[in-house]
């Protein structure tokens, strides 16, 4: 794209799925029509490691071969695949296998300044020079919050921080060099460790000290996925600026709200971001495509704001993506905005906030009423927002979306409030309606959930290789059991076999603000008991 060095998208291969051979390059197809030249596949530990059998282990991790087919049919388009792995945290894969012990520091942090450390480092590098053609590489080092303060701190006993970072850095640093290898690395844990864990401030910059001992192969990456308006990002990007490093900008394009995108909020943050980044020249700007909790949401549910998104870069407004949009697409952009709709309280009204509603709703518990204060005060109609993406359906290429989406509101249609319903009719005494629910409104979700599990499964294998679908398989098993269970109790209580449904007895406290539901780790919204 003109007056970029590269302008790209980021997929997240981590998070339970991995997208296959066949959906990266057709995903690059798709985006490289609208000037999109870079693709990055962000893996963790899903990337098979030359004398670590443990690495990835049944996490469906690409073998060499397969990223060099990718490298391959990629750079036959003009697309450049570029690694995008982890040095140093957001190794939790890792931390279950005993095998990694003597290189856990904490959490999911490894342990700096052990060899055992360096030794799989370079192994993984090894392993990725050996089938990426690029030599830029993002080695990560983002949120590894608690650095130093596990196994390290027991060893060595406690060090300044940002100098453990800026020598493990080096050391990083160096093992790419090794290889042939251009860094650039997630910037936030500098600014963190400077202001008590906080990253987005207008205020900070990085001491003379850390700036000078950053290494001077290495590029930041500032991301940022959150901002509304422009000075905010101005002032982030003039604090990296200032630390006379290469600053590179990852925005988000949102997959990570659950079962829906949120293209309204992506092109809210995005589009101020974008601004800010050309009156600063930032040359290499990457959408993000994250896959937090699950890997819900097809790769391509954020098409519009990617196309949208790319067309501000390039200095045109939204008329250009409209008609850009159908290089990629015979749905228009328009109606495949409406892929948004499971998260929208009303279908007229933009998403001004990360609100992943669907999420939320479709695995709240009946019983526990975690957001029932806020689902009686409101009424979204999902029976229209069902027909409406049904429409869309039988589409050759992305018709599988949104029958899954569809399939998805036609449960909510049922479930979304079906928890307070349940509460209110219990609290006024309502046999009639406790019956009713049981034996009809509760067996009528259970259908359609497991209507949507199969059109999911169908979105899930087109797009992802099967391991990470046995982690979807035991949530919606498990709420499948918990509607028939919620009915069964009823039922006792009704006739007398139970004196109380001693959940329903509970007054239910606010969790959350009230006008937003924003709750994306499956465990929070099923129990407040500790699950896994």
């Amino acid at each position: 794209m003109k007056g970029y060095n590269r302008f790209g998208a980021m997929l997240d291969c981590s998070r339970n799925g991995v997208l296959t051979v066949d959906t990266v390059i057709k995903f690059a197809d798709v985006v490289s029509k609208v000037g999109y030249d870079s693709i990055m596949l962000y893996t963790e530990d899903t990337y098979e490691v030359d004398g670590e059998p443990y690495f990835g282990y049944m996490r469906g991790g690409y073998s060499a071969d397969e990223i060099r087919k990718i490298d391959r049919e990629l750079k036959a388009r003009g697309v450049e695949l570029i690694p995008c792995i982890q040095t140093l945290a957001h190794f939790t894969n890792l931390c279950k296998l005993p095998h990694f012990s003597d290189v856990i520091d904490v959490n999911d942090v490894l342990l700096i300044d052990e060899p055992k450390t360096y030794a799989l480092i370079d192994k993984m590098f090894a392993t990725i020079a050996s089938c990426f053609s690029s030599r830029t590489i993002n080695i990560g080092m983002d949120e590894a919050h608690m650095v130093g303060l596990g196994k390290y701190l027991d060893k060595h006993g406690f060090e300044n921080r940002t100098e453990l970072l800026l020598r493990h850095l080096a050391k990083v640093c160096g093992i790419a060099e090794k290889y042939g290898f251009k860094p650039l690395m997630w910037s936030d844990m500098f600014f963190r460790l400077m202001n008590h864990g906080e990253y987005y401030s207008r205020n900070v910059r990085l001491g003379d000290d850390v700036k000078a001992l950053l290494p001077e192969n290495v590029s930041l990456a500032y991301w940022d996925y959150y901002h509304k308006n422009k000075a905010d990002y101005d002032a982030m990007f003039d604090a990296h600026i200032d630390t006379k490093r290469d600053v590179w900008f990852f925005g988000g394009a949102w997959t990570w709200a659950g079962f829906a995108p949120l293209n309204d909020y992506s092109l809210l943050t995005m589009l101020p971001a974008i601004e800010s980044a050309k009156e600063r020249r930032i040359s290499n700007v990457f959408m993000t495509m994250w896959g937090d909790n699950g890997n819900e949401c097809s790769v391509f549910g954020v098409l519009p704001a990617l196309v949208r998104i790319a067309k501000a870069a390039a200095g045109e407004g939204e008329d250009s993506a409209e008609k850009a949009f159908e290089l990629v697409s015979d749905i228009t952009y328009g109606d495949f905005m409406k892929l948004d709709l499971p998260n929208k309280r009303k279908a007229d009204q933009p998403c001004v906030r990360n609100e992943n509603l669907a999420k939320c709703l479709f695995y709240s518990d009946p019983f526990m009423g975690y957001f029932d204060n806020i689902v009686e005060k409101i009424a979204i109609d999902y029976d229209g927002y069902a027909r409406e993406l049904g429409k869309f359906s039988s589409d050759e290429t992305f018709g599988y979306i949104f029958k899954a989406t569809s399939d998805l509101c036609s449960f909510l249609a049922v479930k979304y409030d079906l928890g307070a319903r349940t509460r209110k009719a219990y609290s006024a005494n309502d046999a009639d309606e406790l019956v009713r629910l049981a034996e009809k409104v509760y067996p009528e979700a259970i259908k359609h959930l497991e209507r949507f599990f199969e059109s999911f499964r169908t979105l899930w294998f087109t797009e992802r290789k099967p391991f990470g679908f046995e982690v979807q398989e035991a949530r919606i098993g498990g709420l499948t059991l918990r509607l028939k269970s919620c009915a069964e109790r009823i039922k006792a209580y009704v006739t007398g076999k139970i004196p109380a449904i001693e959940e329903l007895e509970k007054e239910i406290l606010p969790m959350t603000d009230e006008d937003f539901m924003h709750l994306n780790v499956y465990e929070k919204l099923v129990s407040f008991g500790k699950i896994g």
